[in-house]
């Protein structure tokens, strides 16, 4: 099997995963993680009894991966003691699947994390709360690209690039760039706009070409709008400092300043 691929029991884990759902109760213990560059979300709800783990239960926004080792995880520690279950990781939940793409290890293998976070809750005594309703719609996006990544994407990823969107507070009074890749880039762009009055849409689309309905939401915002403009490069020292820009119109190339630029991978 290529390490590109996912195994058949992760495949399987995938299309039907275990404990899929919520706890409520006096007992119950919530864990929350996120992936600032994939964008994965995954909460743990654990039921404690005698200090063991006496139910478990899971929602994952994310990938194929994410989904697969959330739903892994709960098959694995149900029943366990808290001790116990602290110790399983990452390469546990992903040697139970008989592996995960390299790229996917990092990316989307957040399930053991968000289990401990659940543990230290029970022990801290934090009571969960259902925050489903505040997702917004671009969490879950599948983050793998479907083409060659633009010079610099991969180098600052996390660094001021972002695939995907967990949490649209991290860029907050920040400079951001959005890189048109349809509806859910559009929708990300005015979702911003009230955590940043500098949000920049940029299309290569001439006006007249875009989508009616999502330009027509975009003026009505306070979003700056690029057509007629290509992204080229992403640069900076260590973090993003500006991208190059080809203005497709004028034929010509030009510097703008920012400090995140949003490429979203569906």
């Amino acid at each position: 099997m290529k390490s590109t691929q996912y195994s058949e029991k992760t495949l399987d884990h995938f299309r039907n995963p275990r404990n899929v759902g919520t706890l409520e109760g006096e007992n119950v213990a919530k864990g929350r993680v996120g992936n600032p560059v994939c964008g994965d979300l995954m909460e743990i709800y654990i039921a404690v009894e005698d200090d063991r783990i006496k139910d478990i239960k899971f929602q994952t926004f994310g990938c194929g991966s994410a989904v697969a080792t959330s739903s892994m995880i709960t098959e694995l520690v149900k029943g366990m003691s808290l001790d116990e279950a602290l110790k399983v990781t990452r390469d546990d939940v992903a040697d139970a699947l008989n592996g995960l793409p390299p790229i996917k290890m990092h990316c989307s293998n957040l399930a053991a994390d968000a289990l401990h976070d659940a543990i230290k809750n029970w022990r801290d005594g934090i009571i969960p709360k259902d925050i489903s309703d505040e997702l917004p719609s671009y969490v879950g996006k599948e983050c793998d690209a479907p083409e060659e990544p633009y010079k610099g994407e991969t180098e600052f990823l996390g660094k001021g690039v972002y695939n995907a969107v967990g949490d649209p507070g991290w860029f907050r009074d920040k400079r951001v760039l959005i890189n048109d890749r349809g509806e859910a880039s559009a929708e990300l762009a005015m979702e911003l706009e009230k955590f940043t009055g500098r949000v920049i849409y940029m299309t290569p689309l001439k006006e007249g070409e875009m989508n009616v309905d999502i330009k027509k939401e975009l003026m009505k915002s306070d979003v700056k709008m690029l057509f007629e403009s290509a992204l080229l490069e992403i640069m900076g020292e260590g973090e993003v400092e500006k991208v190059l820009v080809h203005d497709l119109n004028e034929d010509q190339q030009y510097a703008l300043f920012v400090d995140s630029v949003v490429i979203l991978r569906e």
